[in-house]
């Protein structure tokens, strides 16, 4: 039986040492300069590859990653085990109700953001195939298709950074922008998966194609409904009856393990059965945030760092960059996602700077246009050239976005909590049970301010709640909704002893409720941005809460933690 000799033994160990060590060094680095640490775990894969270290060091180089023998076998078995979870955590982070209950904006950013930039990508790669970088005898048809859905992903967990950093991720902006994003990539998955099928059936073969597109939508169907469900019933029995993480751990990496199986069986690659089987268990309603949180750090910390070096490690970043390709896949990608997710905000009734800011939250790229193109690479379909280019686009957009958007809404901050709440709009005892109870009596009042109708608003508000639930963390809860004529914003601000349920992330009970009602989306993020940086701390919430009069109230929030 074939077995690594002691030698190679060690190299493989020692490989993996320094490749996660400084994949982890660089990352860390990254972060503390507000990147992400993707960036650093690619440039610590350009570090070692044959860009610097094969290059300047040739010999360190390949005794470190030999290219024959069974080393090569090993790093790909190691880098395809990472990205096979990292797509796992991927789908988890998918929510379906989310995107489903979004309204008209949502709908108009997701198709929009998708159908123009893949419009653009078809129509480049197909009429300049060879010079975007097309591996000589490729379909044509299979390259403009890849090239198409490549532009047309966004990369969700880039933009949730993005949007919590610019304290965005609650305004109606931020879950447009989410939900648009997981649609792009489950859209844009079940797209590359057919493409991989035409690859690996070949492009005459129809059977074939046919064969692979019939157990791609079984699988998906399946795995999004009855799969879904048994494991929403089978969860609560592991949790029960097995040691706390490791038995719900065990059970959801075997059942990734068995998605990626079934995926290489159906004819694609293993990233979209982990993709898919993330989704489905992270729908099950008995899935504990802890769990969440556990895969996400085991992978994001161990697993995805060999996969993000290893990128570094496929070509030489100098000799393959070519400055006409990659100006062009940028210009493609940015026009594409800018005109596309842009209008559709538009169209969906959002304000002008509001819908460019959506267009470059969407733009933001990352891991999911590398991995598709180091399939592609891998599978024959596109050159070097091309694969660098992909990668540069990634992370040159995933770099500018949050800076554009800054800029592009930045402002004087005029709106803040203190100076909108009036003596009307505090209401220091409330002794209502239910959400629905608490938010109507809060509407009336607020309705009383500017004469209007309560009903409106009470509606507004709950479409809101039903999209995002407001409950934030510490028992304060932020209801919020856009009022289209609203003359001036209106905050109210309530207490309840007892505590009130807002499906608070933290499962706790609402104690501190503040409704903003606006009028413009700007307003919005304002008042959003101020209370998410104001109770920040528990500390900042527990001081507003011992506040029993509109006075302490205001001095509370002039100096919000002791």
């Amino acid at each position: 039986m074939p077995h690594l000799t002691q030698h190679e033994v060690m190299t493989m160990f020692l490989a993996l040492a320094v490749l996660l060590g400084t994949a982890k060094l660089a990352g860390e680095l990254m972060q503390k300069l507000g990147q992400p640490s993707v960036l650093g775990e690619i440039l610590a894969g350009i570090l070692l590859g044959p860009t610097l270290l094969g290059h300047f060091r040739p010999q360190i180089y390949a005794a470190l990653f030999p290219s024959t023998g069974a080393m090569p076998i090993v790093l790909e078995t190691v880098t395809t085990i990472g990205v096979v979870f990292f797509l796992l955590t991927a789908g988890l982070e998918i929510d379906l109700r989310s995107i489903f209950r979004q309204g008209k904006s949502a709908l108009l950013v997701s198709f929009f953001g998708v159908i123009i930039p893949f419009a653009l990508g078809f129509a480049a790669a197909g009429a300049f195939p060879r010079f975007l970088g097309a591996e000589a005898g490729a379909s044509r048809l299979i390259f403009a298709l890849f090239v198409g859905t490549a532009l047309s992903i966004s990369a969700l967990p880039v933009i949730a950074k993005i949007l919590m950093d610019l304290n965005l991720i609650r305004t109606e902006m931020g879950t447009v922008v989410m939900s648009s994003a997981m649609f792009d990539d489950l859209v844009g998955w079940i797209l590359f998966s057919m493409i991989l099928g035409m690859m690996n059936a070949g492009s005459h073969s129809f059977g074939g194609v046919k064969r692979t597109i019939l157990l791609v939508a079984a699988f998906t169907l399946l795995a999004l409904t009855v799969v879904r469900w048994l494991i929403d019933k089978i969860l609560p029995f592991i949790q029960a009856h097995t040691s706390w993480p490791g038995g719900v751990l065990g059970f959801i990496f075997t059942l990734t393990l068995a998605g990626a199986a079934f995926a290489e069986f159906a004819g694609i690659h293993a990233v979209f059965g982990a993709f898919i089987t993330g989704i489905a268990v992270g729908e099950s309603t008995h899935l504990r945030k802890r769990t969440s949180e556990h895969i996400h750090s085991i992978v994001t910390n161990v697993f995805a760092p060999f996969f993000f070096a290893s990128i570094g490690l496929r070509t030489n970043f100098v000799s393959n960059f070519n400055l006409g390709i990659t100006a062009t896949v940028i210009g493609v990608a940015c026009l594409g996602k800018l005109l596309g997710a842009g209008w559709g905000a538009h169209l969906g009734g959002m304000d002008r700077r509001t819908s460019w800011g959506v267009g470059l939250a969407m733009n933001a790229r990352g891991a999911m246009e590398m991995i598709l193109g180091l399939l592609a690479l891998q599978a024959g379909l596109i050159r070097e050239t091309m694969f660098v280019a992909l990668v540069v686009m990634a992370l040159f957009t995933s770099l500018v976005s949050a800076p554009a958007i800054h800029f592009l809404l930045r402002r004087r901050r005029v709106l803040t909590l203190k100076d909108t709440v009036t003596t009307k709009l505090f209401l220091p005892a409330m002794k209502f049970r239910t959400k629905d109870e608490a938010l109507q009596h809060m509407c009336e009042v607020a309705a009383d301010a500017v004469s209007n109708a309560p009903e409106r608003f009470l509606r507004l508000v709950l479409e809101r709640e039903r999209v995002v639930p407001s409950g934030w963390e510490n028992s304060l809860a932020v209801p919020h909704a856009r009022v289209g004529g609203l003359p001036h914003p209106i905050v109210v601000i309530g207490k309840s002893e007892a505590g009130i349920d807002f499906d608070a992330r933290d499962g706790k009970l609402s104690r501190l409720i503040i409704l903003i009602l606006t009028g413009d989306n700007q307003a919005q993020h304002d008042l959003l941005g101020d209370a998410g940086e104001m109770f920040s701390r528990k500390e900042a919430i527990d001081q507003v809460l011992e506040a029993s009069t509109f006075v302490e109230l205001v001095a509370a929030l002039n100096a919000p933690v002791k």
